[in-house]
């Protein structure tokens, strides 16, 4: 079709002519369809006004709220948190490196003394922040190592981190509980799950050889091949990998 659209065009014979008001019309009833909606859009607008209104005022106060309640409340909490947590991880780092006196300082630092919260207060009353978070993991490895496993796998879950090794020492940690437990299946899940969490040279190499012999107990020689040689390939210059060539031929006997 031909288009006119030069201002002053004098159409040149009666088709022409036809053919332009057409293209004129058309025109028309298009700017006529949008004044018509821009209309009723106005119209919409004007009679729900206050509705529009109200809802733009709720989201203005629960941003506001949102950012109020993060910087008076939150914040202060993360930070009182914080500092709670160094009495019982005191006792915590004492009882890992102590050889007599560790279930007592486990203790201490799950409970508190002095009227210093421990672990298990800071879980309760400031629950949500980051140090509440830290706390259940603490307070798992506490129970793992007071050989209380049900309590140690109750507060190990309750943890979630992204960091590559807090994250993965956790999972192997309820892998350690479960086997204590005398649950081979779900101990060989969580030793998985910690070498998929991070493949860094401290723990995976560790758990490798912990879901190996797990599967060897479990008669899976076959994924516990897959381990150990994963040892022996990756991480050669780790502990796990020093007599790593005996569990190898021991899965391949199996």
């Amino acid at each position: 079709m031909a288009t006119y659209n030069k201002r002053g065009y004098k159409p040149k014979n009666k088709a022409e002519e036809i053919e332009l008001d057409e293209q004129n019309s058309t025109t028309a009833e298009v700017f006529s369809t949008l004044d018509e909606s821009a209309s009723k859009t106005e119209e919409w607008v004007s009679q729900n006004q206050n509705y529009i209104l109200g809802v733009i005022g709720v989201i203005a106060v629960a941003v506001l709220g949102y950012l109020a309640y993060n910087q008076f409340v939150i914040k202060p909490m993360e930070a009182s948190a914080d500092n709670e947590m160094y009495y019982p991880q005191q006792y915590f780092d004492q009882a890992l490196n102590s050889t007599t006196e560790r279930d007592s300082l486990f203790t201490l630092s799950l409970n508190g003394a002095e009227g210093k919260y421990g672990f298990l207060d800071i879980i309760e009353e400031y629950s949500g922040t980051k140090a509440a978070n830290v706390a259940s993991y603490s307070a798992g490895m506490a129970y793992l190592n007071m050989q209380n496993y049900q309590e140690a796998i109750n507060h190990l879950e309750d943890f979630s981190s992204d960091d590559a090794i807090l994250g993965a020492l956790a999972k192997g940690g309820l892998g350690d509980a479960f086997v204590q437990l005398n649950q081979p299946e779900d101990a060989l899940s969580y030793y998985e799950k910690a070498v998929a969490h991070s493949d860094n040279s401290f723990t995976a190499p560790k758990f490798l050889y912990k879901a190996g012999i797990t599967a060897l107990e479990l008669n899976q020689s076959d994924k516990a091949l897959e381990y150990f040689q994963r040892i022996k390939d990756d991480y050669a210059s780790s502990d796990e990998a020093r007599t790593i060539d005996v569990f190898i031929g021991k899965s391949q006997k199996q």
